[in-house]
Order: C-alpha cells, then structure tokens, then sequence
C-alpha cells in the first residue's frame, strides 16, 4: 500500500511540474488530452513490449507484459512521456510447446510492429523507444530496427539497451540464493513479487526443474533450438529464493535507466537529422 502511495505521489508530482495532470497511458488519454500529451512528451513515445508465454508454474504467463510496461510507466512519472497500450505481439516461437502461448507468425510481427510506428508518428510523435521485457524479442528488435533505413521515414526507432549497474548488481547477489537463471528465475520472480504480488504462486515455485540440461552440443553454430535443448519446461533457474527486496533492487533500477534513456532522446537532435541527410544521399 506504501509503494502504490509513493508512486501515485510521483505521477501527481510529474504532472504538477508540467502544468498538467496528464496520464502517460496512451489508453487513459482523450482525445484533446493526447493532443498536450505529444507537446509535454517532447515527441517521444515507449513500446513496452512483452510476450504471453509460460514461466514456470508459479507466474503469470504476462510477467513479460506486466513488467515492462510498469517500468515504462513508472520512467514516464519520472520523465514524461506516453507510453503505448499493452502490446503482447513478439516473437515466441520457442514456447508453443506450452499451454497459455501466444505465437503469431514471422510476417505478423514485423507488420504489427511497423504499422504501429507508423501510427504512433501520424499522431505527431517522431521518437519510438522500444522497451522489451522479453529476451526472445532481442534479435527480431535489432533486426527490425536496422530495416527501418530500407524506406524514407520522418521518425526515428531506439531500443532500450540498459546495462546493469554495478553496485545494483552486487546488492542483489549478496541478497541471491541462486547463482543461475534467465527466465522465472529468483530475479524475475523477485520483480513480480514487488510489482504483482497478487499473481505470483511461490509455492509453485519447485513444481518443476529450471535446470539446464545442455542436450546440445555444437561449437560455434547456432540453431534455433537452442532454449528447448537447455530448457524444456520453459523455466530457467531457481525462484525458490525470490524476495521483494530483490525485486524493488532490479526494478527501480531499470526504471532509473530508462528515464534517463527518455531525457537523452528527448534532446537528441542527431539522430533524425542523419537519417534525413542519409535518405537524401541514396535518393
């Protein structure tokens, strides 16, 4: 109850600074609303991007989802911007395997992304930050992002890439009971402890093995799949160590992150000025 004050304190503080009592959620926004919204975001609008997928048997299957997306709007409290409604729509073609999946097609993604850039800049906003809470996102993003200089575009797309903070890190291996991870794991569990308490099942936590089981072996190649040969249940780690305080060391970490990330972009001016000098070159 302390943490939703807080942070609710921090939206309301945000807004009284800008002069206006605007929400960063695309969805909430009306329509004239929106319109101050583009002003006092200076242009700039978060994708926070997850995916339905299962994670282990003691988290919801939009952890992913969830996560990004209260990062996104906890950096906008920090500093402003919109953030775009819950968008679901990434690459996971790794879990079909698993009940609760939803896995679109190759084509799918890529349209269902680009057709929303291509919105989000109709409605005047010309800087795009992707947010991804899901790392079989990664390698689709980068690739989605370079494609972006095949066609003239008066907007420009950035990843967030965070990188750890050091003393973060050490603070939340001194707190760790586990030393492996990568999806479900202690970390994982630890953020959705603190962000959706109501949702996590840490009982469940051992139903199955996050063990990597290594059934493949093949040196300097890569096949795609790779996570199933390491991972069958979908699960990577030990959550059984999870801890709220874990949790608020990670999240608030990343949420520190990406607010800056929004203020660096906002007064980036490079940027688009390149890629307008680089769409007149090759005309």
């Amino acid at each position: 109850m302390k943490r939703e004050f807080l942070f609710l304190l921090l939206l309301f503080a945000n807004s009284v600074i800008f002069g206006q009592k605007i929400s960063p959620s695309w969805e909430e926004l009306t329509s004239e609303e929106f319109a101050k919204a583009v002003k006092l975001s200076e242009g700039v609008c978060i994708i926070p991007i997850g995916v339905i997928e299962k994670h282990g048997q003691h988290l919801p299957l939009g952890t992913d989802v969830y996560n990004a997306r209260e990062i996104s709007l906890r950096a906008a409290a920090k500093e402003y911007a919109i953030v775009f409604p819950t968008y679901y729509v990434g690459q996971i073609n790794e879990a079909k395997h698993q009940p609760g999946t939803i896995a679109y097609s190759p084509e799918m993604l890529y349209k269902f992304l680009q057709e929303s850039c291509d919105e989000i800049s109709r409605n005047g906003i010309k800087k795009i930050i992707i947010m991804n809470g899901h790392g079989g996102n990664n390698n689709f993003l980068k690739y989605f992002c370079q494609c972006q200089l095949a066609a003239e575009k008066d907007y420009a797309i950035f990843i967030y890439t965070p990188e750890a903070d050091a003393e973060t890190q050490k603070k939340i291996s001194e707190l760790r009971k586990s030393n492996t991870g990568g999806h479900a794991d202690e970390v994982e569990s630890s953020e959705m402890m603190y962000i959706k308490p109501e949702l996590v099942k840490m009982g469940r936590a051992n139903a199955e093995s996050g063990a990597e089981l290594n059934r493949l072996n093949l040196k300097n190649a890569y096949t795609a799949i790779w996570w199933y040969g390491k991972y069958p249940n979908h699960y990577a780690g030990d959550a059984t160590g999870a801890s709220v305080e874990i949790g608020e060391l990670s999240f608030n970490q990343e949420v520190q992150q990406l607010s800056e990330v929004i203020r660096i972009i906002k007064s980036d001016k490079a940027t688009i000025n390149l890629q307008k000098k680089f769409f007149n070159e090759w005309h």
